[in-house]
């Protein structure tokens, strides 16, 4: 009687990479954690492809795929360096699960 056909919705697990069912979401996910705010930090600071090219140590097509979050060439810790070369402390805490989640799991929070 042409009704509409309901689709199913699924809750998300808050990690997309890992509701796409790939076997490194995590890493996925801080990688582009430390992306935004590294690129946030680029944003703030003003500094062109060629700038940031030269600070980092990277060719500047690298650079553009950090700008458009092409992440495969970047390790979390290539990240984290580069966030610190742009004059950011970085800390990590480790502390007892959040009940909330099944397994332990890693988050990046922004201090102002």
């Amino acid at each position: 009687m042409g009704g509409k056909k309901r689709e199913a919705v699924v809750k998300g697990t808050g990690n997309v990479f890992r509701d796409l069912g790939l076997a490194d979401s995590e890493d996925r996910k801080l990688r582009v954690q430390l992306a935004v705010r590294l690129n946030e930090l680029i944003d703030e600071h003003r500094l062109s492809q060629s700038a940031i090219a030269k600070k980092f140590g990277i060719l500047q097509p690298h650079v553009s795929d950090l700008r458009n979050f092409k992440l495969s060439r970047f390790s979390s810790e290539r990240l984290v360096r580069f966030i610190t070369m742009l004059d950011r402390d970085i800390d990590i805490v480790i502390r007892p699960r959040d009940l909330a989640h099944a397994t332990g799991h890693v988050s990046v929070l922004f201090a102002v």
